[in-house]
């Protein structure tokens, strides 16, 4: 059985797979980028929009192939900045292959891929060794970060400028936090140079140390040592502070807690290059989440109270945050199934990320413009990106999705190698029906058979 739109074909066409020009018919269009959010339908040739808006209807398109998207929402194809995988290295716990068919499960079109891998992406062979391995394997579009140090040990700077002529987006030491001031000084200053993108893992090592979730009074309860927030903000102001002397342009990966947020609303009044992230985990779940110790929600920054919580949604209404992330971070079984304290850190998040953040839109928090515009429009300002619209001419990568569908989500249905992810068994409202990438169909859900 399925559950997709009706769909008409003419010649033999099937709408979305790639071949000449469909239209998608009597949805709801949100395009943040244009600030369109009403009735109307897209046209597609060639992988490209030619046309969209309330006038395109069946009538207007009479004789091509289409698709009736139910009054269901079309927005553009949803950019992730924070993606962790497996490949090279690690391919038991993810490769670019299974990590798109999730991005594409989850309405995502762009993911963009950390250095944290084996060999580390410091070498400007291993950042076309990726671009190529994706256009070979991947459903969806992959954009490569590469190391500010090499080997991600804090200690010598990559080239920065061969490395973004070699195809690499952004640059960032992945899960790991340049302690070393003056080297981050020269990093910020050099990247400068060259115009380069630095995001940062703003979590101080050494006052993190000894800590798996926030310090907090249900840290003291359960017996398990805390994370404070100071060692995120000590990070974060020292970072503010080197960028008065550089002007770098800067992104704070994700943040986490509420003095975060001051500083970084501070550094923006001020004019500097300052944008910052915040994972959907953080958006979504409390400390509380952590509950007997489950190890799924030990996390980097770990999970914070409700009052930070409640801030970071605050900090993405008002625009103090530009985007959200999944900071898909894939773990084996090995690596989760241990003690609290022992457990790596890290979920998966690229398929849940859409559908976690529709929880802010019914829950009353934000309408849907607002909320699509830091997964689409956001990273791709931030990434110098041509995606995360639905206006003429844009790359028709697109996702269609029914945000009241109710669902209660399995683990093992996920697309992901690994199945660490902190959603388990949680109740969704939204659904991801469709996912196009430059026109394409990737991803086009399928209800299970009856048993």
């Amino acid at each position: 059985m399925t559950d997709t739109p009706n769909q008409t074909a003419a010649s033999g066409a099937i709408p979305g797979d790639g071949q000449g020009r469909f239209a998608l018919l009597n949805a709801r269009l949100v395009d943040p980028a244009s600030n369109y959010d009403g009735p109307g339908g897209v046209v597609v040739e060639d992988g490209v929009i030619r046309d969209r808006g309330a006038h395109v209807t069946d009538d207007a398109v009479s004789g091509q192939p289409s698709l009736d998207c139910s009054g269901w929402v079309l927005a553009p194809g949803l950019i992730d900045a924070r993606v962790f995988v497996g490949e090279p290295g690690a391919e038991h716990r993810e490769t670019l292959a299974s990590a798109s068919a999730a991005a594409a499960a989850g309405g995502v079109t762009t993911i963009v891929v950390m250095p944290d891998t084996d060999p580390v992406i410091d070498d400007m062979a291993l950042v076309d060794f990726l671009i190529r391995r994706a256009r070979d394997t991947a459903l969806v579009h992959v954009e490569p970060c590469a190391a500010l140090t090499n080997g991600l040990q804090g200690r010598e700077m990559t080239e920065i400028g061969l490395l973004k002529k070699a195809g690499a987006i952004a640059f960032t030491d992945g899960r790991n936090t340049i302690a070393d001031t003056l080297l981050m000084r020269r990093i910020l200053a050099y990247a400068r140079d060259f115009d380069a993108l630095v995001m940062h893992h703003t979590q101080d090592p050494y006052l993190s140390a000894a800590g798996v979730m926030h310090e907090g009074e249900f840290a003291s309860r359960i017996g398990l040592p805390g994370i404070p927030p100071a060692a995120e903000t000590i990070v974060l102001d020292r970072d503010v502070r080197l960028l008065e002397l550089t002007r770098t342009r800067y992104h704070a990966a994700q943040i986490s807690c509420a003095e975060a947020l001051k500083t970084i609303a501070a550094a923006k009044e001020k004019g500097l290059p300052v944008t910052a992230g915040v994972s959907i985990n953080h958006l979504t779940l409390n400390e509380n989440d952590v509950g007997t110790y489950r190890t799924f929600c030990k996390l980097s920054p770990p999970l914070r109270s409700e009052d930070d919580r409640l801030a970071m949604v605050e900090g993405l209404a008002d625009g103090r945050i530009d985007v959200i992330v999944s900071n898909h971070d894939p773990q084996d079984v090995t690596d989760k199934r241990q003690p609290f304290e022992m457990a790596a850190d890290g979920a998966v998040g690229v398929e849940t990320m859409l559908v976690a953040a529709l929880r802010l839109y019914h829950g009353g928090a934000m309408d849907l413009l607002p909320l699509l515009r830091p997964m689409t429009e956001g990273p791709a300002k931030l990434l110098g990106l041509d995606r995360g619209q639905l206006t003429q001419g844009a790359r028709a990568d697109i996702v269609l999705f029914d945000p009241d569908a109710p669902w209660v989500l399995d683990r093992d249905d996920l697309k992901s190698l690994a199945k660490n992810t902190p959603f388990d068994e949680s109740l969704f409202q939204g659904r991801v029906m469709r996912t196009f990438v430059s026109g394409k169909t990737v991803y086009a859900y399928r209800e299970k058979s009856a048993a």
